[in-house]
């Protein structure tokens, strides 16, 4: 009998079904970029301005109103999506990699070009669903990243005419609103609502990170230990431990978890992954009580704080300006 695995037949239907998507996509931003300067041009050569769109939107409706996405909203987007774009090399061969509707979320929710950079690259790499990628844009992810002083993760992806997509950073502040938490909760409530809405918080910690247990159990001795929350990070190839807790952060809890990330690494990781790495996810940190903790500190730790609801966008917008003008002057 002919052991023959068909399975394959399938897998090569999905990877040319992808690739057409792709392609129709691609010659779909295409198009509405191409749109958007046919009408740019009138606009800005006649003395009719925004007519131009209603009359457009006019003719498609009158003439052919069997072509789908040519209302005025739309057409004005994307003329919008032409006069944002023109002049951008970096984004041109970006914006023809995400959908209409992601293209529409970074363009409205992006108030610089590097914002609009940043979005662009990242919904790439990790393939961001219109949710996905909202929740990113509301939560002010570009703002938390560029604010935070955590560690890089590399990434390998590239793409075309850039060096590198924006990394993954261990951040300084994560929004966890989505948990939904009543106003006094307790590290175990903390926990449950994490495991309950696991990709939720992927999604906000990143989504190379893959779910190992919680309350995972190390050995130490004649003694048993329990690690919050254990990961996997398949780009850093390591092991993450998180310890969540409902207070400030305190200089004891280093101990407790250098002594998970020594037992991970002597009876758990494996010989071709790298040493464990630890996050100690508090609801608020002093700076100076952290930069003392960590000053002597060998083990991969990082303190990091939880907010339950969204930080307000225009403070960070505030911060990171600040940040970027501090940075001028020292240059």
């Amino acid at each position: 009998m002919l052991d023959v695995n068909f399975n394959q037949i399938i897998k090569l239907i999905d990877k040319r079904k992808n690739n057409a998507y792709r392609k129709v996509n691609e010659e779909l931003i295409l198009l509405y970029l191409e749109v958007g300067q046919f009408l740019y041009d009138l606009i800005e050569n006649s003395h009719y301005g925004d007519k131009i769109t209603t009359k457009a939107a006019d003719f498609m409706k009158n003439n052919y109103p069997e072509v789908r996405g040519f209302t005025k909203r739309n057409i004005e987007r994307m003329v919008q999506f032409y006069k944002t774009y023109k002049d951008d090399e970096i984004a041109t061969p970006l914006v023809t990699q995400l959908s209409w509707t992601n293209n529409l979320l970074i363009l409205s929710g992006s108030k610089s070009k590097e914002e609009r950079h940043f979005y662009l690259k990242l919904a790439i790499k990790e393939n961001y669903s219109k949710r996905e990628l909202d929740r990113q844009i509301t939560s002010s992810y570009y703002e938390r990243y560029m604010l935070s002083d955590g560690i890089l993760l590399p990434t390998k992806a590239k793409t075309i005419d850039e060096d590198d997509y924006p990394n993954t950073k261990i951040l300084d502040t994560y929004s966890l609103e989505f948990l939904d938490l009543p106003n006094e909760y307790s590290e175990k409530d903390l926990k449950n609502a994490i495991i309950v809405n696991l990709k939720d918080f992927i999604l906000e910690v990143g989504k190379d990170f893959t779910f190992i247990g919680n309350e995972y159990r190390v050995q130490v001795g004649n003694h048993d230990f329990f690690i919050d929350l254990l990961f996997y990070n398949r780009e850093l190839s390591c092991l993450v431990a998180f310890e969540l807790k409902i207070g400030e952060f305190k200089a004891e809890y280093l101990g407790k978890m250098n002594l998970y990330l020594e037992a991970l690494d002597r009876d758990i990781k494996k010989p071709q992954e790298n040493p464990s790495v630890g996050i100690i996810l508090c609801s608020s940190k002093d700076k100076d009580v952290v930069e003392y903790s960590l000053s002597k500190n060998m083990s991969q730790t990082l303190i990091s704080e939880y907010k339950l609801k969204l930080i307000d966008k225009k403070l960070l917008e505030t911060k990171l300006s600040e940040m970027k003008i501090l940075f001028e002057t020292n240059d």
